[in-house]
């Protein structure tokens, strides 16, 4: 089995395109005003954005992008007006995350995990 896709809603799907192509996502479809995707940089996987009227209420959507240079990243981010709830730091888990929000409220965490991702010291054989 193969990851092929994520899909979050969003209220207003130009904004979101456009805070996400800032993320380094690449559009590759774009059904005006009801659905985009995009590439993720590496892997096979893809991203998707459907418009909808109301989003639901909770505690939403966590979504998890990796980088390979995070505090690079964070930094290029922020001097493109991208804001974050915190900035990177060591997790005992092993990852280095720094956490922000997109546009309808949707959390996202930028990581690096390298081997830990799929193979910390506690992985069950």
């Amino acid at each position: 089995m193969n990851l092929n896709q994520i899909t979050i809603p969003s209220q207003n799907l130009e904004k979101a395109t456009e805070f996400y192509k800032i993320l380094g996502l690449h559009l590759i479809v774009d059904s005006i005003h009801k659905y985009v995707r995009f590439e993720c940089p590496k892997g096979d996987s893809t991203f998707s954005i459907h418009h909808v009227d109301t989003l639901a209420s909770g505690t939403g959507i966590t979504i998890y992008f990796e980088v390979e240079n995070l505090d690079a990243s964070v930094k290029k981010l922020q001097q493109r007006d991208i804001k974050f709830n915190s900035l990177p730091e060591d997790k005992p888990w092993l990852w280095r995350e720094a956490h922000l929000n997109d546009l309808d409220g949707n959390h996202i965490i930028l990581y690096h995990a390298g081997k830990n991702r799929k193979n910390p010291p506690w992985r069950i054989n």
